[in-house]
């Protein structure tokens, strides 16, 4: 589980799920403390290994140290405002797609020899919708979007599903604290008038992961109050 390493996001509201049902769960951050409380609030299900996903060696790393597993979430992103900053451009890419297909690539040949596994890739409404300010993100959404098509594709003969979820706005820990308790007024733009809990979201990440969806692969699953409907 990629980008879990802090209190209150989509990534501990995922870990927190998958650990309460019984699987034991690798979280990954920057920030070793702010690991640490994320594993205490999980229990002994849960450990945390340090990773710079900007860092390709550091992404490496990580895929060696984490071993085997049965579900990959990637779910660390970079979200980039309105810029023409070409080094914040490259920045963004590679923790939003270079990251989860080094570690994609790395992780679905070893599910395939254990029998199979799911891999889980969290995109966004901004992937398939026009919005001001948001063009590097929606695109590099939009690019992990089809790399999830190719790859459930790719590994479906070896039992390993891909698919991802496609959240549209939340109350994380990051969006309240940046945008305030309304979390911008997004939650107006959306046909259900609100915006997301993290938890949530994450229902619809553990079902994907789980044997569940077993049928579903290559799919983009919107969980997003009717944004992209509209």
């Amino acid at each position: 589980m990629t980008g879990a390493g802090a209190l209150g996001g989509l990534g501990h509201a995922v870990a927190r799920i998958l650990a309460l049902g019984g699987a034991y769960v690798t979280v990954t951050g920057r920030d070793p403390q702010r690991g640490a409380q994320v594993v205490e609030d999980l229990g002994a299900r849960a450990r945390f290994l340090p990773a710079d996903l900007s860092d390709s060696e550091d992404v490496r790393r990580l895929a060696e140290e984490a071993g085997d597993v049965d579900v990959l979430v990637n779910n660390a992103a970079v979200l980039l405002g309105d810029t023409q900053d070409l080094s914040a451009f490259d920045d963004a890419f590679a923790v939003n797609v270079r990251a989860p297909f080094a570690l994609t690539t790395a992780v679905a040949p070893r599910m395939a020899a254990n029998g199979g596994g799911s891999i889980v890739n969290i995109s966004s409404t901004a992937a398939g919708i026009g919005m001001p300010a948001m063009a590097v993100y929606g695109a590099s959404k939009a690019a992990l979007e089809s790399l999830t098509r190719a790859w459930a594709v790719e590994f479906a003969a070896g039992n390993v599903r891909v698919n991802a979820v496609s959240p549209g706005p939340m109350r994380s820990s990051k969006a309240v604290a940046s945008l305030g308790q309304d979390v911008g007024g997004y939650g107006e733009t959306v046909p259900m008038a609100r915006v997301a809990d993290p938890a949530e979201v994450a229902e619809i990440v553990a079902f994907l992961a789980s044997n569940r969806s077993s049928f579903t692969t290559g799919a983009v699953v919107a969980a997003d109050g009717g944004r992209s409907a509209i």
